[in-house]
């Protein structure tokens, strides 16, 4: 059980600070809700206690793994060519699974096919959102800006 203060991911939103613990009813039915907080968007939301393990809520990385995953950003992408629709498929997955550094092939792998062939739109918004998720991280565990950690990620891109 998380408490109030405790900086978690929420895998598909990102990283986020729990604000309080209430209860809350929907649908005429009473439950208790973690109020967690999205620095980077600014977002607000309510995650129900009784459904955090089902959800992926887990502690952010710590410290000592963040160059564990610029290394991931900054390695060659030797994935085999899918099919658009497949390799969507696969991308999500990963991003689903909450996983920073499935979350990190994601992104590195859609900005270096990007480089080479282009993306979809459906690709480009996956990458946006993979990108968002990983800063919101990297942000949260380094206690560092936004914009700092983006650029460190989009050069970490290049030299791959």
């Amino acid at each position: 059980m998380f408490k109030v203060g405790d900086k978690v991911v929420y895998p598909m939103h990102g990283a986020g600070i729990i604000e309080s613990i209430e209860e809350r009813e929907v649908l005429g039915e009473k439950s208790q809700y973690y109020v967690m907080h999205l620095p980077v968007g600014n977002m607000k939301l309510f995650i129900p206690l009784n459904n955090v393990e089902n959800l992926g809520l887990r502690q952010v990385i710590s410290p000592t793994m963040v160059k564990d995953v610029i290394e991931v950003l900054k390695t060659k992408d030797t994935a085999t060519t899918l099919a658009w629709n497949r390799r969507y498929r696969a991308n999500l997955e990963k991003i689903k699974s909450g996983n920073i550094f499935e979350v990190a092939n994601v992104v590195r792998s859609l900005a270096q096919r990007e480089n080479e062939k282009g993306l979809s739109t459906g690709e480009k918004k996956m990458y946006e959102n993979a990108c968002q998720i990983l800063i919101s991280e990297l942000v949260l565990t380094e206690g560092s800006e936004e914009e700092a950690v983006r650029q460190r990620l989009s050069s970490a891109l290049i030299l791959a």
